[in-house]
């Protein structure tokens, strides 16, 4: 008797209390489970916008920062653009200058830019036929034997030159590639033949 109340108890026990304890402990891992999941959450969203604002203001500072170095490189770019467009280079109105009226003189005249009022052998002179500078050769003449086809070959080489070229103090020898002149004196360039022209100096 007192064995099948045992058992009857124990088939109790395993049928309700077990049950019981099932139920209540799915209950707490239900509540477990919500509980956690809410709290992890916002925290994240708190924390994503605190990010996201810091990181605003930080590329709002950096945008401020690079716009206000950038404004200064152009405003300095743009006045060193503009100074330079300004001012004028200062060679170029000195290139511009022309002999009026065009001389060639001796050895012993002085050269340089010349004008009406101060004549001076121009060494400036170039040639329009050949295109080539005019060379000159201070207390030299040239001798008889010089001709086109020697100046042609040797022109603007004194070393090949120098072999027609004989010592004559206050002569100046001129050539170009097609033409030469041998001048003791300042004067005006006239001869027809001669297409020397000045070639601008810079002063």
């Amino acid at each position: 008797m007192e064995k099948d109340i045992d058992d009857l108890l124990d088939e109790v026990e395993s049928k309700y209390v077990n049950r019981s304890r099932k139920t209540e402990s799915k209950p707490k891992t239900e509540n477990h489970v919500s509980v956690s999941v809410p709290q992890s959450k916002p925290k994240p969203k708190q924390r994503s916008t605190v990010d996201d604002a810091i990181n605003d203001i930080l590329d709002l500072d950096i945008d401020d920062d690079v716009d206000a170095s950038t404004k200064k490189a152009i405003s300095s770019n743009s006045t060193n653009v503009l100074s330079k467009s300004t001012t004028p280079p200062s060679g170029r109105k000195e290139a511009t200058k022309k002999c009026f009226p065009v001389f060639y003189g001796g050895s012993n005249d002085e050269t340089g830019l010349g004008t009406t009022v101060k004549p001076r052998a121009c060494d400036q002179l170039r040639c329009t036929d050949c295109d080539f500078r005019v060379c000159s050769f201070d207390d030299f003449s040239w001798k008889k034997d010089t001709n086109y086809l020697f100046l042609r070959n040797n022109v603007p080489d004194f070393q090949k030159l120098k072999s027609n070229l004989r010592r004559q103090k206050g002569c100046r020898a001129y050539c170009c590639q097609c033409c030469w002149r041998d001048v003791f004196s300042l004067q005006e360039i006239s001869d027809p033949k001669l297409k020397w022209v000045c070639g601008k100096h810079a002063l």
